[in-house]
């Protein structure tokens, strides 16, 4: 599992890969830093894109030019451009699409029926499935469509672009009324799964993943913090070094994090009995995250000079006792 979202940095600099964004920006120029996060953690790819609202339409060209890891099956985004053409895309090329939708009530469910053949009925679920998916479309541009995924596999072409090209002026080409006939059964299942009364593992996945996202965020944005979290290159190749620092700093901080996490767990469990405060519970435990940094000091000094062996931690801080001041110096902890 994977989550794909953006994070938007001003660019006070003169550029032609900024974009306007009035909601982000105001009235200054911006791109957005999107970048997917896998369910350990840990940023599995990124790249930068104009910050305008459409940005969200680059999802697919960042999965296909992932940096580390393995092929994410389940995608999930929060608000992203959820047309039926992109959960065809996301399908065709082995991702299972989950969006949010700030519009639940209003979307469409689709029933597949090939023609000549006979389906049952739907019980409950019959009056909701009224809308028919025209699979001739689909069938008729199937060879195509796998040309079409072929190229973006290869980097041959753009998501961003093909997106672009399939609904000129508003109406869809045949090509992109094969995909979004094609998309709506993925959009279907997305759907029921959403909003399964009984089962509710799906859902709370997709959160998960996106929680995880914003926190990841939420830290990136403590990090980046010279300059004003300001993006002070002008040209993409630059800002794509500097936020891809950002993003290794992050992954570092991650298992940092974690280590000093179970370090701090087997203490807990360790103690006597009578000197625990709280017992240490299992289910309390699955919720600890490592990307909380309340306790990562950002700012000040920073001195490299000191080495630690290769193993081994350093002494965990009794919390009810030590005060990190501003002045302190500090190397990360």
């Amino acid at each position: 599992m994977a989550s794909v979202d953006g994070l938007r940095f001003v660019v006070p600099k003169r550029t032609v890969h900024a974009g306007p964004s009035p909601k982000y920006h105001h009235f200054k120029l911006g791109i957005t830093w999107l970048n997917a996060v896998n369910d350990q953690v840990a940023g599995i790819g990124q790249m930068v894109v104009p910050g305008t609202p459409r940005d969200s339409l680059h999802i697919l060209d960042a999965l296909l030019n992932l940096d580390a890891g393995v092929k994410p099956e389940m995608v999930a985004t929060d608000n992203a451009s959820y047309s039926d053409m992109v959960f065809g895309l996301f399908t065709i090329l082995g991702h299972n699409f989950s969006t949010r939708f700030k519009d639940l009530g209003d979307q469409r469910f689709w029933r597949a029926e090939m023609l000549g053949v006979e389906t049952g009925e739907y019980g409950p679920l019959e009056d909701l499935a009224r809308n028919k998916v025209n699979l001739t479309k689909v069938t008729t541009h199937w060879p195509d469509m796998l040309r079409v995924a072929g190229s973006l596999v290869t980097g041959q072409v753009r998501t961003y672009d093909l997106l672009r090209m399939f609904g000129r002026e508003g109406r869809p080409t045949p090509w992109g009324q094969a995909f979004a006939e094609y998309g709506r059964i993925a959009k279907t299942l997305h759907l029921l799964r959403v909003v399964d009364p009984v089962d509710d593992t799906y859902r709370r996945q997709m959160n998960r993943q996106l929680t995880v996202q914003e926190s990841r965020h939420k830290l990136a944005r403590d990090i980046c913090h010279g300059k004003r979290g300001q993006i002070m290159q002008a040209y993409r190749t630059g800002q794509e070094y500097q936020l891809g620092a950002l993003g290794l700093v992050l992954n570092a901080a991650v298992p940092w994090k974690t280590r000093y996490l179970d370090a701090a767990v087997d203490h807990l469990q360790g103690l006597p009995p009578e000197e625990r405060e709280h017992d240490v519970l299992a289910e309390d435990v699955a919720r600890v995250s490592p990307l909380k940094h309340a306790n990562l000091n950002c700012l000040g000094r920073y001195s490299f000079a000191a080495r630690l062996p290769r193993e081994g931690l350093r002494p965990l801080r009794d919390p009810a006792t030590v005060h990190l001041d501003e002045d302190d110096e500090s190397t990360g902890e």
